[in-house]
């Protein structure tokens, strides 16, 4: 078999292995979107949306989400306070700043780190973390919107990292010795040079770990406190939309309205995880262009 020939096959299967990527996926947002507009015969979009009340087993039946999106939303935010700048320092630490014996510690924990079971870290949440929190501040509950936000904070921490370091690692080695011989600091040239150069791959390191953060479902159904309720503080329990499709999918009668409007919050949870994807691809070309443009 001559190298063309090889060559050509391994283009072909790449492109069928492709193609057939695709094709599930579509198949699977389709059967989310068969199986979820039927609960608007049943209540509107508006209601669906915007109303809080989520009571789906009573008579008659609430289907409003108002308030699981209001819980991903808060968990997702906190987490990203938390997330963003400690992933991000880490990354600039680890690979600017660090020797090499630290380094070469430093990132295989980080990218362990990734690989945690969510399972295990939502155990830690409440056996560790919730009876902490309860005891500090004198809570009802330690199962809440700030111990979701922090777990979830620790499994996007390593996602970001890990992402953001191999952005920093891509800036041209010409850009440092520039900065150098123009008498700029260590501090000056990572701050004014490295980091604005990378903020394109920064900039998708975050939204890959806010969209992980805003689809984890383990987490949030064992420490987010399970209350399908609007927070009015960062110590009152949640319920965000992946948790509730995770607790009451094996409990629901099939093709039920319940069953149809817990599809219907898989649709919402797409399009919301899709617009981050969407914001992370559109921030990240910017700062491409924009980087192509000042050189």
């Amino acid at each position: 078999m001559t190298r063309t020939l090889k060559e050509q096959v391994v283009k072909n299967a790449l492109l069928l292995f492709t193609f057939a990527s695709i094709v599930v996926l579509g198949l699977i947002v389709a059967f989310l979107f068969m199986e979820g507009i039927p609960i608007f015969q049943v209540v509107s979009l508006k209601d669906f949306i915007l109303g809080v009340e989520w009571y789906p087993t009573y008579d008659p039946a609430d289907y409003g989400i108002g308030a699981l999106i209001v819980g991903s939303l808060v968990v997702t935010l906190c987490a990203s306070i938390v997330a963003i700048p400690l992933g991000i320092l880490s990354a600039v630490y680890i690979a600017e700043l660090a020797p090499g014996s630290i380094k070469e510690l430093f990132k295989p924990v980080v990218e362990l780190l990734a690989g945690l079971p969510s399972v295990v870290l939502g155990f830690f949440g409440m056996v560790v973390v919730a009876p902490w929190l309860q005891n500090t501040f004198g809570l009802a509950t330690g199962l809440n919107i700030v111990n979701a936000s922090l777990i979830l904070a620790f499994m996007a921490v390593p996602t970001i990292a890990s992402i953001t370091e191999d952005a920093l690692y891509s800036v041209p080695m010409e850009f440092r010795e520039a900065s150098y011989a123009l008498g700029a600091t260590k501090a000056e040239t990572i701050v004014t040079v490295i980091v604005p150069s990378a903020l394109s791959g920064i900039s998708t390191a975050v939204m890959l770990g806010m969209s992980r953060a805003i689809g984890e479902t383990m987490v949030v159904l064992m420490v987010a406190g399970g209350a399908a309720i609007l927070p009015e503080s960062i110590f009152d329990p949640v319920r965000p939309m992946p948790a509730c499709i995770a607790a009451e999918m094996g409990e629901t009668p099939f093709r039920s309205a319940h069953y149809h409007a817990l599809f219907a919050i898989g649709m919402v949870l797409f399009f919301m995880t899709l617009a981050f994807n969407l914001a992370g691809e559109c921030i990240s070309n910017k700062f491409r262009e924009r980087g192509s443009a000042t050189l």
